[in-house]
């Protein structure tokens, strides 16, 4: 008779291994024919099986991600000097643009009006916007890696967020100003006193903070996996939920929540202010009456349908279809572009801010040392 068979199955996740193991004619045979068993086994291979839908991610075998590589510009490597240029010029243009017309705002009595305040603030903005993500893309021209930290890259979310968000709201306050000023000129100091305009500065700049929080803490609570590569030149909300490996979905009904509230809301005010506006100013019998009236809002216009023409080429077009090039261009137009026209559109455009930048040119010129006092 032929000796009996023992089965031996030993199971490693979804793989099994089964062997058979002829009966040892003694104990000692047995045993060894175990234990070359049980090394056949550890030298298998054992596959990594994809996780099936809705299987939760076991993220303690996940290598987070401690900071972003930036990719942008990397298809150019021949053109990073000329990118630097280009960068540096318009980041000195936002810069000294906003700069002056905080400083003419400041200290030119003609403009201490609710308009020029609404101004000054939208300059100061403008500055925190472009400072916040400007400053590490001009360094990272000169970087082999482009990188930014985990804790650097929530700080430019966080400062980028509230930025958007205070200007969203902030240019609503300001239409709000212009149609009072066309529409109820007798009750404009009493609907816009001093007190009122810096309630509505300090609410705008609220909504962006509020807002900001909560997106920034709610991306902290991401598990975030590799790869750690962003293909862009800074760092956004949308980018950081595609290298999520947990579930997104707060984030992303936060997200409609805000575009709901924070950015289509105060849109929608700023259009229904033109619309009352425009109705004033249709009433008015003279032509030249008519051509005054439209002049003192005609730089906001302007600026509000610059923004959110940016805002919307950027956010909200077809990702499909795009290259990385136009995606950064989107991106550059609306965090580089727009705050730099801001001051150069109210400049062109306003003649009480043309007098006092003259005038604050004209006084730092004078207050320049001569050398004959020397």
């Amino acid at each position: 008779m032929g000796s009996p068979s023992a089965e031996l199955t030993t199971s490693i996740g979804h793989c099994e291994i089964s062997s058979q193991v002829s009966a040892p004619q003694n104990a000692s045979q047995g045993q060894q024919a175990l234990s070359a068993a049980l090394r056949a086994r550890s030298h298998r291979t054992v596959p990594v099986l994809p996780l099936a839908a809705g299987m939760p991610l076991d993220t303690n075998n996940q290598t987070h991600v401690t900071e972003f590589v930036f990719l942008a510009f990397s298809n150019h490597p021949s053109l990073q000097g000329l990118f630097f240029l280009l960068f540096l010029a318009m980041y000195l243009t936002a810069i000294l643009g906003n700069a002056a017309i905080v400083t003419a705002v400041w200290a030119s009595p003609t403009l201490h009006a609710p308009m020029y305040f609404f101004l000054g603030n939208l300059s100061f903005l403008d500055l925190c916007y472009t400072s916040s993500t400007m400053p590490l893309t001009l360094v990272n021209f000169f970087r082999q890696e482009k990188s930014i930290s985990y804790q650097g890259c929530l700080a430019q979310i966080f400062f980028l967020v509230t930025c958007a968000g205070t200007e969203c709201v902030l240019l609503a306050a300001m239409a709000y100003d212009r149609c009072v000023a066309i529409c109820h000129p007798l009750r404009y100091p009493v609907l816009l006193s001093t007190r009122v305009c810096a309630s509505l500065v300090a609410g705008s700049w609220l909504c962006g903070l509020v807002n900001s929080v909560t997106h920034t803490a709610l991306i902290a609570t991401l598990t975030l996996c590799g790869p750690n590569h962003i293909s862009h030149f800074l760092c956004d909300i949308p980018l950081l939920l595609k290298l999520s490996c947990s579930d997104p979905t707060i984030n992303e009904t936060a997200l409609y929540v805000a575009s709901a509230t924070v950015g289509l809301s105060p849109c929608l005010f700023t259009a229904g202010s033109y619309v009352l506006i425009l109705s004033a100013i249709l009433k008015i019998p003279s032509t030249r009456g008519r051509s005054k009236a439209f002049s003192t809002c005609a730089s906001h216009l302007t600026v509000v349908v610059v923004f959110y023409g940016m805002a919307n080429f950027n956010y909200d077009r077809p990702r499909e279809g795009y290259s990385l090039d136009v995606d950064i261009l989107a991106s550059v137009l609306f965090c580089v572009v727009t705050p730099m026209l801001n001051p150069i559109i109210y400049s062109l455009r306003s003649e009480e801010v043309k007098g006092a930048l003259r005038k604050l040119a004209a006084g730092c010129v004078c207050a320049a040392p001569d050398d004959r006092d020397v």
